[in-house]
């Protein structure tokens, strides 16, 4: 669905629309106030639907729920889905550095969106928008397990049967800053085996060794 049946052509090229569709680098009317209230109406619109659909679910575990569905990765997801970028007006420089696929300036733009939608359209409005951005996303809620990361769920599963908690040695960086390629190696004690993972960030690296390594000892421990 278009941005223009989200929000109607009438809205679409109003003046509060324009400005939250509008980067700094354009001019010092922009988006980032309309995107500051956005990002706080949209950690409460989540909260609240969590709350009321998942009546049994812990604190921590809507607060880990929340977080998945309001991270910049899946503003930009949505975002894209809706083709915001074919709306956004960016300045020069922006636009030849990329700026139209650029998670961050995507994500920012739909959180100034629900702000737009809040101060023109009020409160009902802004729900419904939000409501109609995560339809597909609300149907299909992971579980807390899912979310999870790969560090996470390697030790509570070593945890879970009695093992030391795992070590991640720096194997290799390599590359120029801004540019570089880390190898990290995740070792278990009681684990003959050595996982090595490799990523743009020593996180990322480590990351990788332990889903390896997840996915090893679960395959051995599985009855």
């Amino acid at each position: 669905m278009s941005l223009a049946e989200l929000l109607g052509e009438e809205f679409l090229s109003s003046n509060e629309c324009v400005r939250a569709l509008t980067h700094r680098s354009v001019s010092s009317k922009n988006n980032e106030r309309l995107e500051y209230l956005g990002d706080s109406l949209l950690g409460f619109f989540i909260a609240n639907w969590l709350f009321n659909h998942f009546p049994t679910y812990p604190e921590g575990d809507l607060t880990r729920i929340r977080a998945h569905l309001v991270k910049k990765d899946t503003l930009a997801e949505i975002a894209r889905e809706h083709n915001l970028a074919k709306h956004l007006v960016l300045g020069a420089g922006e636009l030849k550095s990329g700026g139209l696929r650029r998670s961050s300036i995507l994500a920012d733009a739909l959180e100034a969106l629900i702000g737009a939608v809040f101060v023109s359209k009020g409160y009902e409005s802004a729900c419904e928008f939000v409501e109609k951005l995560y339809t597909s996303r609300f149907e299909r809620i992971p579980t807390v397990d899912q979310l999870k990361d790969a560090k996470t769920r390697l030790q509570e599963l070593l945890q879970s049967n009695g093992e030391n908690l795992p070590v991640y040695d720096l194997v290799e960086k390599h590359g120029k800053s801004g540019n570089e390629t880390f190898s990290v190696q995740c070792l278990i004690e009681n684990c003959q085996e050595i996982f090595v993972g490799m990523g743009t960030s020593r996180r990322k690296a480590e990351q990788e060794a332990a889903g390896l390594a997840f996915e090893f000892i679960s395959k051995k421990i599985s009855p």
